[in-house]
């Protein structure tokens, strides 16, 4: 009897064994490709029956929550975002069936509550069912963020805001957009319609186009022309530039100009205020392909933004051996033109590097997070990414910004509140060929106040074929740009 009962208990600790070790390779060995299957929906299932915590703007906007639904509905909580379109470019959304973008997505541990101190502080979650989400503070300011939309109205474009000092985004608003709301529904085939609708939609509205695009950006790109030919000795403040309304560079015999033929020149400050084409292009080629490439790399281009958000856009210059071959493509490239392409947060960062001595802060859109009781889980450090230029050449840009503000093609528009003294260089980033009718991207980027920075802004509108001019930038993105600052420096 003994060795009877002995060999069922042998049986059955084998059986025990073989349960133990086949669900090991289930929950351990094989969870991704079980997670994947699309088959599988109960993980998605158990997620979206789940509260969420909420995304709160610095200022205490609550911008992203979960609402329970009513009894009897499919599911328990449906997600809401209380702001609508205003800060979808950040918050993102998230679906049941199709996934989530943006902080939805990057954060969605911290919301869910799965991150491990989550865990640990919540152990007693397990016997109480008490709520262990967490929620993210982001950096961006409601008032400045409406300031943006208001002032860019119903034409398409970005607008982006940084401190200076820190980095921190304090607007990201582009046109087109789109409401997260819509994507809030429980029905896939609703669901499908609506991302069919947006995609294809003109202008890229689920994308969020102020870092997730890049655009040529016409002259304001003559900022990292005049830092790397300051930092490298061929030009300095006493340089002098040949009045001229042409110039061929090598290799062609398309000669480069002058917006309407203008005839351009003069010193430094003079060429940078005026936003002389002939100049920069002299410039470009006096610094050679392999100088201009370079500097063109210790500004980020060619590099991905280590920004907090998903898939920053990359910018683009060209290679040495690309303009070796072709001079000319350097030249125009040195002012903005030709394969030149950066995203409006990428030049937001350019006009804050300048404004702060030369240094290139991480840009970064999460300031905190915090677990449901309220404690500090993680807050974000302000840390340099780059430093593209010296501090001698940042301040000296900034002087030049500072006369295309009170001389220049800024003059019209970047008058701010308070008489701060504003810094700014334009760009128009013209799009149109040969014979074909004007068209182009408006830029301004700039910072205020210019003799202790605070903000940092870059404002571009798309494709304007509205009075078309060398200071298209001015007249048509400062104006913009002037409401948003008068807007942020107020509070």
């Amino acid at each position: 009897m003994n060795e009877r009962i002995r060999r069922l208990t042998v049986f059955l600790l084998f059986l025990y064994i073989v349960l133990f070790a086949q669900l090991n390779v289930l929950q351990v060995g094989r969870k991704d490709s079980l997670d994947a299957d699309i088959r599988n929906n109960r993980q998605t299932v158990r997620d979206y029956n789940e509260p969420r915590g909420e995304i709160i703007t610095i200022d205490g906007v609550v911008v992203a929550r979960s609402q329970r639904n009513p009894a009897g509905s499919e599911f328990a909580f449906r997600r809401e975002y209380p702001a609508g379109e205003l800060f979808a470019s950040v918050t993102g959304y998230y679906t049941f069936s199709f996934g989530a973008t943006q902080l939805e997505r990057t954060m969605n541990d911290v919301l869910a509550g799965r991150t491990v101190e989550q865990q640990v502080k919540g152990l007693a979650a397990l016997f109480t069912g008490a709520d262990t989400t967490g929620s993210v503070e982001i950096t961006l300011d409601s008032r400045i963020q409406e300031a943006a939309r208001d002032a860019l109205g119903d034409r398409e474009g970005s607008v982006v805001v940084l401190d200076v000092t820190t980095g921190a985004v304090k607007a990201l608003w582009s046109r087109p957009t789109f409401d997260p709301n819509v994507f809030a529904v429980q029905s896939d085939e609703l669901l499908r319609d609506i991302f069919a609708f947006g995609n294809a939609t003109p202008g890229k509205p689920l994308l969020a186009n102020g870092y997730q695009e890049r655009y040529m950006p016409g002259s304001t790109f003559k900022v990292i022309t005049t830092a790397a030919a300051l930092d490298a000795g061929v030009v300095t403040v006493e340089s002098v530039f040949a009045d001229e309304a042409e110039f061929l560079p090598p290799q062609t015999d398309d000669p480069i100009t002058n917006y309407g033929g203008t005839t351009c020149g003069g010193d430094l400050a003079e060429v940078f205020i005026r936003s002389c084409n002939t100049a920069f292009a002299r410039i470009s080629l006096q610094l050679g392909p392999e100088a201009m490439v370079a500097a063109a790399k210790r500004f980020g281009v060619g590099v991905e933004i280590p920004i907090d958000l998903p898939r920053p856009a990359v910018a683009r210059f060209g290679t040495v051996a690309f303009f070796e071959q072709n001079l000319p493509l350097l030249a125009i490239g040195g002012f903005g033109q030709g394969e030149t392409q950066l995203s409006p947060l990428h030049m937001a960062m350019v006009a804050a590097s300048v404004a702060n001595g030369g240094r290139m802060m991480r840009p970064h859109v999460v300031s905190a997070t915090y677990d449901h009781d309220g404690r500090l889980l993680d807050r974000t450090d302000p840390s340099v990414w780059l430093v593209p230029m010296t501090e001698a050449t940042a301040n000296r840009i900034s002087e030049l910004m500072i006369g295309v503000v009170n001389e220049g093609t800024a003059r019209c528009c970047m008058d701010l509140a308070g008489d701060v003294q504003a810094a700014a260089k334009t760009g128009t980033a013209q799009l149109n060929g040969p014979g074909e009718p004007e068209r182009s991207h408006a830029w301004i980027i700039g910072f205020a106040p210019a003799d202790r920075p605070k903000y940092a802004i870059a404002v571009m509108l798309k494709g304007t074929d509205a009075e078309i001019s060398a200071g298209t930038g001015g007249t048509l993105a400062g104006p913009v740009a002037k409401k948003v600052l008068d807007a942020a420096l107020a509070l």
